[in-house]
């Protein structure tokens, strides 16, 4: 029966929220955004029809509320609720909870979700179709101890109920196994609210890739072919594309005839991914299924042209799919990279914050979802990323050589990104010939942050020095604030010779001379260097250098430190001569663990405590654990020594530079 679907409340937030927004927008279906306090002024909010406040920021108390999520689609007359990816996504208690309320669940129904969306129950179900898979075996922590030599070291141990990576870890020796089951159902059951973990035989050199299928309430059930995942960090995927340039034809169609027999079998509903493990010798196992939209779904609609989101709204309302397996072609190749609030030279540790400067690539033709605009604050409450950007060329290489210079105009202050670290990775060898696998990036990692920094010395220091010199001297860094520059208040710049600046690690001495109204003189390390000003708005700085023409984008926080990008690299630069109460009086190293107060790196939640006042460590020591951005982050003693004091408690959340434990150092005999 054909259902009519008016108006959709989107039980999700960031970017996902406002991609589901803009097809039923385009359907001519209006929206309900659900919204936490500290998400008061996001970009979801904003483009939705109506938004209601379900609570201040817990999970539990609002994108996880099921009771209050259902009753505000009462509230708003919503015929129907998406729930986008992660959160209740795939959650059959909030499939039912819609359903007793007469409410449309755009997704799957609830029998099918309990089958594929428990990654056991679905490796047991693939098993009895003849769909291939890994060896694994679930059970209590006792267990999986004695179990896991019967399989083999190296194992993987995953939660039960879990998705995106979360909760995944690879076990090498049967002695990191009892603490890797402990954390990894610690996690599970935060994330997830189910503790079961499970450990299946882990494939060297494995490849990721995953068929989308879409199925309706008819029994038909196609593919739209599949995206490659195999770059990840930390389990979570970082590049996806399609089509894979590592199947052949013979096996992309054995494969793509699995992911329609477990669509089938299960009678499945709506769009949802099964990801398959490959080997290097091109032998697939079933991985698991998500009974979801995925969050690289947008390489798919780029290389067939189809909206996955307008199919599911399209199956929930009860019609047949419009497409048959013959009608899906393939055409040219995209590439989506996932962009992160996150320092990937830091083992990739989260980087919450307020950006100084948001400007979105100008090159035409990509495509970005994101859930943020300029000025937008990265919470460290939810997923530390910023947006998907997406491209599409005729072939591998033009998609990459399209990629690279969107990233390389993707311009973002204030935090860490992965930008540069896309960048390389897209341009390195192993990558442009295919010689990856989903351990590249940990295997790799250090020699893509050498890449990564070799490229950044080898451009000319001096063009981002005298773009920011040239930016503050004219005191256009008000270009983001109101007040007049330092140069103004003070007047004396004309008599000062030399500056003294911070540029990344290193102090530089600058002799600076103005020639004219726009024109500098300056000698950075030995060299002399005349430059002129050709234009100077919206943190874009024009500019003439010795004859050469380049573009820096500049930008100053409120404690001015300043960042600039050239040559899509990002600096951070700080001048020394700025009078002390312009200065941010929180110049503290955040991340220094030396004797004394040892300070948390990043606001989060104190989720273990491993230590007690007047208790002996050693140095490397977890002392306790900050969950930021769905990622746990280990304390870890810096020294030998004896624990003073814990300032915090269990469940407490803290701050950036907040004094988490006191640690006597242990004076050496």
């Amino acid at each position: 029966m054909v259902k009519s679907i008016t108006k959709i409340l989107i039980a999700n937030r960031g970017e996902i929220a406002v991609r589901i927004m803009r097809t039923a927008k385009k359907m001519g279906i209006k929206t309900v955004a659900v919204y936490s306090e500290i998400d008061h002024d996001s970009l979801h909010v904003s483009r939705a029809d109506e938004a209601f406040c379900i609570g201040h920021s817990e999970l539990s108390e609002t994108y996880l509320n099921i009771a209050k999520i259902v009753e505000i689609a009462k509230k708003a007359k919503a015929d129907a609720i998406h729930p986008g990816y992660g959160f209740l996504a795939e959650n059959p208690l909030f499939v039912q909870a819609c359903h007793d309320a007469g409410i449309i669940f755009i997704g799957p129904d609830a029998c099918a979700m309990k089958i594929m969306g428990n990654k056991i129950e679905a490796r047991n179900f693939a098993k009895k179709i003849n769909v291939p898979i890994t060896d694994g075996v679930t059970g209590s922590a006792k267990e999986l101890i004695k179990t896991a030599p019967k399989i083999g070291f190296p194992v993987l141990l995953k939660a039960a109920a879990g998705g995106g990576g979360k909760g995944m870890r690879i076990v090498h020796e049967p002695a990191e196994l009892e603490e890797a089951i402990e954390s990894t159902a610690r996690q599970a059951k935060a994330y997830f609210g189910d503790e079961t973990v499970y450990i299946e035989k882990y494939i060297e050199e494995p490849r990721h890739i995953e068929f989308q299928i879409l199925g309706d309430e008819h029994g038909n059930v196609i593919h739209l072919f599949e995206r490659e995942c195999s770059i990840q960090r930390r389990y979570q995927k970082i590049i996806e594309e399609s089509p894979s340039p590592t199947l052949t034809p013979d096996v992309r169609q054995k494969m793509g005839e699995a992911a329609i027999r477990i669509g089938k079998e299960a009678g499945y509903t709506s769009a949802g991914t099964i990801e398959f493990l490959v080997d290097k010798h091109l032998n697939f196992y079933f991985l698991e299924m998500n009974t979801r939209i995925q969050v690289e779904h947008p390489v798919t609609e780029m290389v067939t042209g189809i909206d996955i989101v307008e199919e599911q709204i399209g199956i929930a309302s009860g019609h047949e799919l419009k497409f048959r397996q013959e009608d899906i072609t393939q055409s040219g190749h995209a590439i989506e990279c996932r962009i992160y609030a996150e320092d990937p030279s830091n083992n990739f540790q989260p980087s919450p914050g307020k950006m100084s400067l948001y400007k979105e690539p100008s090159v035409p033709g990509i495509r970005i979802d994101t859930g943020i605009i300029a000025g937008t604050e990265i919470r460290s409450s939810f997923d530390p990323m910023i947006c998907k950007l997406v491209v599409w060329g005729e072939d591998r290489e033009e998609a990459s050589r399209i990629m690279v210079s969107a990233l390389q105009d993707y311009i973002i202050h204030g935090i860490k990104t992965n930008i540069s670290f896309l960048t390389t990775l897209l341009q390195s060898e192993a990558f442009i010939t295919n010689a990856i696998s989903t351990r590249f990036c940990d295997e790799q990692l250090q020699s893509l942050i050498s890449g990564m920094e070799a490229e950044k010395e080898r451009f000319p220091l001096h063009v981002p020095l005298a773009g920011y010199l040239m930016a503050s001297l004219t005191n256009s860094l008000a270009g983001g604030f109101e007040k007049p520059g330092v140069w103004q208040q003070i007047g004396y710049w004309r008599d000062l010779m030399k500056i003294v600046l911070k540029a990344d690690n290193m102090e530089i001495a600058v002799r600076v001379s103005r020639i004219g109204k726009d024109i500098f003189g300056f000698e950075i390390l030995g060299e002399s260097y005349s430059c002129n000003i050709d234009s100077w708005e919206n943190n874009r700085l024009a500019c003439t250098i010795n004859g050469h023409d380049h573009v820096v984008f500049v930008s100053e926080d409120k404690g001015n430190h300043a960042y600039v990008n050239a040559g899509g690299f990002l600096y951070s630069m700080q001048r020394a001569d700025l009078l002390a109460e312009t200065v941010s009086a929180a110049m503290f190293d955040s991340s220094n663990q030396g004797d004394g107060h040892i300070t948390s790196p990043m606001p989060g939640k104190v989720t273990k405590i491993n230590v007690n006042p007047g208790e002996e460590v050693k140095k490397g020591k977890v002392l306790l654990i900050i969950e930021a951005m769905k990622m746990e982050n280990m304390i870890t003693a810096p020294v030998d020594g004896i624990v003073q004091k814990v300032n915090v408690k269990l469940n407490q959340m803290v701050e950036t530079s907040t004094a988490l434990v006191d640690l006597e150092k242990k004076e050496e005999k």
